[in-house]
C-alpha cells in the first residue's frame, strides 16, 4: 500500500525549503518503500538542469508527483517504483547514462538536484536507522 497524504501535510511540506523537501523524501521513501516519478505511457518524464544535464523527477508521495503534472507535463501520470528497484536498477542506471535526478521539484521549484550516487549513500543512511 502506497503512502497517503493528508491535505494538511500536503501543503505543510509543499511550503518547506527544498532541503527540507529533500529529508522529508528520504523518511517518507525509507518509511514506505517507494519512489514516485512521472511519465506518458511506458516512458519517463525527464527534466534539464540549467547546464543542459538530464535529470529523472522523484517524489516521496503520488499526491506531490501528480501536483507537477501540469503544462508541458498535463499528460503525464505518477508511477510507483520500488526501492528495491530504484537501489538496484534505477540508480546504477542514470549513473551510467550521465544523468542526475531532481528530489522533490515543484511546479515553482526544480527541487534538489544530485548525483545518483550521493541519493544512493543518503538513502542507504536513512535506511541503516530504519533497521
Amino acid at each position: 500500500m502506497s503512502y497517503s497524504v493528508h491535505q494538511q501535510e500536503y501543503e505543510n511540506v509543499i511550503t518547506l525549503t527544498a532541503v527540507a523537501r529533500y529529508q522529508y523524501f528520504l523518511n517518507k521513501v525509507a518509511d514506505w518503500e517507494e519512489v514516485w516519478s512521472v511519465g506518458e505511457g511506458d516512458g519517463w518524464r525527464m527534466m534539464a538542469d540549467r547546464s543542459g544535464i538530464l535529470c529523472i523527477p522523484v517524489w516521496p508521495a503520488r499526491a506531490f508527483a501528480e501536483a507537477c503534472c501540469q503544462g508541458s507535463w498535463s499528460q503525464d501520470i505518477p508511477k510507483a517504483i520500488s526501492l528495491s528497484d530504484w537501489m538496484t536498477k534505477w540508480l546504477p542506471g542514470i549513473k551510467s547514462d550521465g544523468r542526475q535526478v531532481a528530489v522533490f521539484p515543484l511546479p515553482t521549484d526544480q527541487g534538489i538536484l544530485m548525483q545518483s550516487d550521493q541519493l544512493y549513500l543518503d538513502l542507504q543512511e536513512i535506511l541503516e536507522q530504519f533497521e
